[in-house]
């Protein structure tokens, strides 16, 4: 079976980016550069993306091209006879089912949202009842798990139409829609009155701000975010690389997707703060952004059913874009693995994704009383934290010491994959950048998820 492969560059980069592009950067990022010292930690953070997140996504895209297969037998066709680097293939697969296994309950909230705004169900409504529809939702196991299941259908349905009509077709529609919502939301809370302030506060580079937080702090915070912006480390981006041609360097296109998906990051902010500002209210964090501060906000503005549901199909296509993503490397992993055609892949991942994506559907409800961390922790927050915090991390740390081991891909193979082509090439000085600066700063942002975590509990 001839191995299907995106049409253009064009669709590469939109679909790359769109797996990078995500929640977090609308309800994580903005706020951190907030809190963080505005610009400062917006110039920290490029410099860690330059030095971090752009050398580890060139890496995943350089095995995926050069094995031209997925993460499940990328090893087995780069590896020496008798190796076992191929254990992390598996393991990557198992990786991305347990991050669908809650972003697609998040994604189902997207499109809930989105039906509640255009539907009009928050005109008239208290800040405290805005706050109970986002309870009441969670509360009801049937709506849970009717949104989660549109989301799972939607994204293997789009899949099943193959790589070039279903999901780069789609993925350039949506990214390109995306993108243009983001600037007329950012230009409408820019202009805002009173919405200077919040860009102020956003963008200003704060010297107090990075004195109070603790100039190490920062540091650790924007390498960190550098890292998981990218969603790096279980395969989720190998996958995109095994289905391009030779005609652009590898780091080029790194570079083009990681300043892609932090354009978006900064733009959310734009979106935010200004509207927060403009209405006095508090840019937290996390769901509660989304889900109450946001819908009071659009509440109280002039027109404000319409920026609100381009908000959530903002919000919608940033969370199905990943979802696709990771769907298309789940589909291809089992066609491969099985030998078996992308419409009964689809099928099958279709169902398993829908049952494995239960618990955390219903962890809010029915299951409620399973707290993994105690508090107010769920299933959602137990599935998140081992993607998060272990399995990408080190996920990475396995794809870059494959890279540049002897007894891997080796760094000759991989500098001669990665610079094929026009555009940015890694140099001979870089060795060591790869061989140590990546691995070392990886092994702290693994150690400061863990620490930080127990810290949190």
């Amino acid at each position: 079976m001839e191995r299907e492969k995106l049409s253009s560059r064009l669709g590469f980069i939109l679909i790359s980016a769109g797996c990078a592009i995500g929640i977090g950067n609308v309800w994580k990022f903005p706020y951190m550069v907030g809190q963080n010292g505005g610009g400062i930690f917006v110039l920290i953070y490029l410099l860690f993306l330059l030095i971090l997140g752009v050398p580890a996504l060139s890496v995943e895209f350089t095995l995926g091209r050069a094995a031209k297969k997925s993460p499940a037998k990328l090893y087995q066709a780069l590896e020496k006879p008798g190796q076992k680097w191929h254990i992390h293939g598996y393991a990557a697969v198992a990786a991305n089912y347990l991050l669908m296994m809650f972003y697609t309950v998040v994604s189902g909230w997207m499109i809930h949202y989105l039906v509640l705004t255009a539907g009009g169900r928050f005109e008239g409504l208290n800040p405290v009842e805005v706050e109970g529809v986002f309870d009441t939702v969670c509360a009801d196991p049937v709506t849970m798990v009717l949104y989660m299941g549109i989301a799972v259908v939607l994204g293997f349905l789009v899949c099943g139409f193959g790589v070039q009509n279903g999901l780069e077709r789609v993925s350039k529609i949506m990214m390109s829609a995306l993108l243009i919502i983001m600037v007329v939301l950012a230009v409408n809370s820019a202009s805002l009155p009173g919405g200077q302030e919040g860009l102020m506060f956003y963008l200003k580079p704060d010297l107090g701000k990075l004195q109070e937080r603790g100039i190490i702090n920062v540091v650790l915070a924007a390498m960190n975010q550098a890292f998981f912006t990218l969603s790096i480390g279980i395969g989720s981006m190998a996958i995109f690389g095994s289905y391009i041609g030779r005609e652009r360097s590898i780091l080029g296109e790194s570079v083009t997707v990681s300043l892609l998906d932090t354009f978006v990051a900064l733009m959310s902010g734009v979106i935010i703060f200004p509207a927060c500002s403009a209405f006095g209210v508090k840019a937290d964090a996390g769901p509660k952004l989304l889900f109450v501060v946001l819908p009071n906000i659009f509440n109280n503005m002039p027109f404000g059913r319409v920026w609100g549901s381009l908000f959530f199909v903002f919000m919608t296509f940033a969370a199905m874009s990943t979802v696709f993503a990771v769907f298309e490397n789940l589909i291809s992993c089992s066609m491969e693995i099985f030998n078996i055609s992308r419409r009964k892949s689809c099928i099958i991942n279709c169902v398993v994704m829908f049952a494995l994506s239960l618990p955390c559907a219903l962890g809010f409800n029915l299951l409620g009383g399973f707290k993994p961390f105690g508090g107010d922790t769920t299933v959602l927050n137990l599935e998140d934290f081992l993607v998060s915090n272990i399995l990408l991390p080190l996920g990475a740390l396995v794809y870059i010491l494959f890279c540049v081991s002897k007894n891997g891909f080796g760094w000759n193979k991989f500098v001669e994959e990665a610079n094929q082509g026009k555009g940015l090439k890694i140099h001979k000085w870089m060795k060591w950048h790869y061989k140590i600066v990546l691995p070392v700063i990886i092994i702290v942002v693994f150690l400061m998820g863990l620490i930080t975590f127990n810290y949190a509990q």
